[in-house]
């Protein structure tokens, strides 16, 4: 028996759209990683990027659990002294709710070329609608 490795010539790349209303963040991001990295297809190989793409509309009803709308910060640093920078994940939420699907789901991708090129097959959006009506993009339900 030999392993079967995918080649980048043989992958097929499809889009799914997903709608984030009444979602809880964390297993929405789970979920979109997974189908950015192919773990659902057959032939997974984790040092290809072999994925399908992923339309996250109605970011902005994304769903916290618990506490985490008032006790969640994301940081960021400046690189001078002193330049640590944070904000509260309720107002990130009302000023650019695409962020908090786009870091959430950022975290679970590989840290390397490999993520940063899974990322780029990401679109969120804040509203119902999105311009990606040519990729002919499936709708994925979430169990939930």
């Amino acid at each position: 028996m030999r392993t079967q490795v995918a080649k980048p010539s043989e992958i097929t790349r499809k889009w799914y759209v997903i709608d984030a209303e009444g979602k809880v963040l964390g297993r929405l991001a789970t979920e979109v990683a997974n189908i950015l990295r192919g773990k659902r297809k057959v032939n997974f190989s984790p040092h290809v990027c072999m994925g399908d793409g992923v339309i996250v509309i109605n970011a902005e009803k994304v769903r916290l659990t618990g506490k985490k709308l008032k006790e969640k910060y994301y940081y960021r640093a400046s690189r001078y002294p002193g330049g640590l920078k944070s904000i509260r994940c309720d107002h990130l939420l009302k000023t650019q709710p695409e962020k908090v699907i786009q870091l959430a789901v950022k975290g679970m991708l590989p840290h390397n070329r490999l993520g940063r090129t899974l990322f780029q097959y990401l679109r969120v959006y804040r509203g119902p609608e999105h311009p990606h009506a040519a990729q002919n993009p499936e709708i994925w339900e979430l169990k939930e």
